[in-house]
């Protein structure tokens, strides 16, 4: 063994080991679409008097922290994102409207006296709970003034459920001012009353008590808060008051949960998934690349622990869509195998050098590695640019998805170039392995490539067939988009979407006319299965939210609701320009790359057959009514990158294959060669990855179902523009450079 092979030996060596150890000892952090709960968006907005900037965004979530840890919900988390925003996670919290009532409150609280005489537009005037006009005086105290505040009950002189104040330094001195002023007015005079003002509306007035001297007031510090509350009210209000007021406004612009048994039901389908696909694949390149593949199966393992390891470091959440990447992943990890091995088959087969040495597994070996550098290098920058992209413009869980895609690209590198390498090295030291060299998988050259290399196809000879054909798609998907049109989901309209689970099947006829007889006619309602309903309706208030769950729960003898997601206007319109903004960004990061690593006529060609594969991807889900959301999203930047290596694997031979035959040989033969030497790798690998999304489209349940779908018909069309849009196209600009 070499000194360069025994350090690539101890490096894999270590990696594993660290890997084990943090799997062994760091928690995994899972997202509440994975474990249950709610998450709530809020924005600040500017007051009269403050502006919501970066300081007052912090002093905000300061003060929404300390009602978050009154609410008593197991470890939540509470972050800001970006300048105006805070996201709040609950988990395990099933009744949202509640939490963001409390959290979206001002909570701006002030006492103030009553003034005599009839009401006037001079001053202040609230109505009271009688709704009784009662003229204010500026406030003598806030809710800075409150030491404590605590819900209370009194049974014996029927007050029932208050809120008890104690008041310290100023306020001790600000209480006894005002109320020694209010008991020198007369019993029954609206100016022996103090307002108690909250979020300007007065909650409590109470008359100060005849045993109160004229100008001493109430001493003591304390006091009570009265009106009539319920358990829950009385303890929202102390909540609020120990919280303090919020230094500006915020509104809630998304609010998302879900049930504990969707997200357990989520893990397990794509556990099983993940086991199904990672079982057909490691089959299909044990079969393909016999010891080569069952040792790429062994390294696939090993992708997979270091993978898991690197979330545990960063601390990332696994979200359901980043579940769905790190699944995705392993069909990528397979395409670095495909091509270090197609790459060390044609080193094994190539003619001897005139007066060299004979090849031998081991040198064919590292001539495949060596010279596939370059392949893997580029493609998976480009699926990097991607996993980018996801992560800066998407929001919510789909952001997750980006993360563990990075991941999932940096871990298959190692997987492939590293782990791969040392288990294969050692392999074919083995005296064994080189007495049988039809095991190794290089011996044979595979069915695909000899056929291929046997009748050496034309295949750009008829290159504005192909582009023909390509346009002939196009036409399809635009016309697709303009009679159908798009179904956007609520990420990029704003809007309800309710899932429940019913006890008895309902008919979504029924519950259209039920909620149209309610007032809310425009309702999208769908089914899925037997028992799973989905509702999409405009903004709807808490009042009809708890409506429409009466109603179902009638309709379906039971019912309970697995996910409600909220988006307001403002966040679907950002969320949907971000979206273009990703696209327009993916395409032109790609470009650029592209140029620099090759010709400019090849990142051209290459980001045309991109645009292609999206506008076909697009204008399917718009034939097949297929919801355009954040999911979508995800997969068609996925799509972009995954497209895209097929691209830079035949350019990067179009390259090599130019510099060694010279200008003398005509480019279309030169394109059409490389083409041939690639397309068994090309097939491979999107083999692999078919057995991971098909598994996925069959077991993944409902909410990966389309994700699947997207990036099958995306490899499918990608695979097909890299090889006969891509290519024709770079020909054509060759031409005309």
């Amino acid at each position: 063994m070499t000194r360069a092979a025994r350090v690539r030996a101890l490096l894999a060596l270590a990696v594993l080991a660290l890997s084990a150890y943090l799997a062994l000892t760091q928690p995994l952090r899972l997202g509440l679409d994975l474990r249950g709960g709610t998450q709530i968006v809020l924005e600040t907005r500017d007051s009269p008097t403050t502006k919501a900037d970066r300081d007052a965004t912090d002093r905000t979530l300061e003060v929404l922290r300390r009602r978050v840890d009154a609410l008593g919900v197991a470890e939540p988390g509470i972050a800001r994102s970006g300048e105006h925003r805070i996201v709040v996670e609950l988990p395990g919290l099933q009744a949202p409207e509640e939490a963001a009532k409390v959290l979206g409150r001002t909570a701006q609280l002030t006492i103030h006296p009553v003034l005599p005489g009839p009401a006037d537009a001079t001053h202040t005037t609230l109505p009271d709970a009688s709704g009784t006009p009662l003229p204010l005086g500026p406030p003598s105290l806030t809710g800075a003034e409150v030491a404590r505040a605590e819900a209370q009950f009194d049974g014996q002189d029927g007050t029932g459920w208050f809120v008890a104040l104690d008041l310290h330094g100023r306020g001790e001195r600000a209480w006894a001012a005002l109320t020694g002023e209010a008991a020198c007015a007369q019993p029954g005079d609206p100016a022996r009353r103090a307002a108690i003002v909250l979020d300007g509306r007065i909650i409590s007035s109470p008359q100060v008590d005849t045993s109160v001297p004229c100008g001493t007031g109430i001493t003591g510090g304390s006091t009570r808060i009265t009106g009539a509350f319920s358990h829950e009210e009385a303890r929202e209000l102390a909540l609020l008051v120990n919280g303090g007021a919020l230094p500006v406004p915020v509104e809630t612009v998304e609010q998302r949960t879900v049930g504990p048994a969707l997200g357990a039901a989520a893990i397990t389908a794509s556990a099983q998934a993940a086991l199904v696909g990672l079982a057909l694949t490691a089959v299909f390149i044990t079969v393909v690349y016999r010891l080569l593949g069952a040792l790429a199966t062994l390294a696939l393992a090993c992708y997979a622990l270091i993978s898991y390891a690197a979330l545990l470091a960063l601390g990332a959440t696994l979200t359901l869509p980043g579940l769905a990447g790190f699944v995705l992943a392993i069909g990528m990890a397979v395409d670095a195998n495909v091509l270090v091995f197609e790459r060390a088959r044609e080193e094994y087969h190539a003619p001897r050098p005139t007066g060299g040495r004979p090849r031998t597994l081991r040198t064919a070996l590292a001539g495949g590695f060596r010279r596939a550098f370059s392949a893997v290098a580029d493609s998976n920058v480009t699926t990097l640019l991607a996993a980018a992209l996801l992560f800066f413009f998407a929001s919510g869980p789909v952001r997750g998805f980006g993360v563990t895609l990075a991941v999932g690209v940096l871990a298959s590198m190692i997987s492939a170039l590293l782990i791969t390498r040392v288990l294969a090295e050692f392999a074919f030291s083995r005296k064994a392995v080189q007495r049988r060299p039809r095991l190794t998988g290089l011996a044979g050259a595979g069915r695909v490539r000899t056929w291929l290399m046997g009748r050496r196809p034309d295949l750009m000879r008829h290159r504005r067939r192909w582009l023909a054909l390509s346009a002939a798609a196009l036409v399809l998907a635009v016309s697709g988009i303009a009679v159908r049109g798009l179904d956007y989901g609520i990420e990029f309209t704003g809007g309800r979407l309710i899932e429940y689970t019913t006890r008895t099947p309902v008919d979504p006829d029924r519950v259209r006319t039920a909620l149209r007889d309610v007032g809310l006619p425009g309702t999208q309602v769908n089914t899925s299965g037997t028992s799973e309903l989905t509702l999409r309706t405009p903004q709807l208030s808490p009042a009809r939210a708890a409506t429409v769950t009466t109603l179902v729960e009638r309709l379906g003898h039971g019912a309970e609701k697995q996910r409600d997601e909220h988006i307001g206007p403002t966040l679907g319109a950002e969320l949907r320009r971000g979206a273009l903004i990703a696209l327009a960004v993916a395409l032109a990061a790609q470009l650029a790359y592209l140029s620099l690593r090759f010709r400019w006529t090849f990142a051209f060609a290459a980001v045309a057959a991109l645009a292609h594969d999206v506008l076909v991807l697009t204008g399917v889900f718009a034939w097949l009514g297929k919801p355009i959301d954040g999911i979508f999203l995800a997969a068609l930047l996925t799509v972009i990158g995954y497209s895209v290596n097929d691209c830079v694997v035949v350019f990067d031979r179009v390259r090599e294959l130019r510099t060694t035959a010279g200008r003398r040989t005509a480019f279309p033969a030169i394109a059409n060669t490389a083409l041939l030497q690639t397309v068994p790798r090309t097939l491979n690998t999107g083999l692999g990855a078919a057995f991971i999304l098909t598994a996925l489209a069959a077991l993944g349940g409902d909410t990966l179902t389309d994700f699947a779908l997207a990036l099958l018909v995306g490899i499918t069309v990608g695979t097909y523009s890299s090889l006969f849009t891509a290519t024709p196209l770079a020909l054509a600009c060759e031409g005309r450079g």
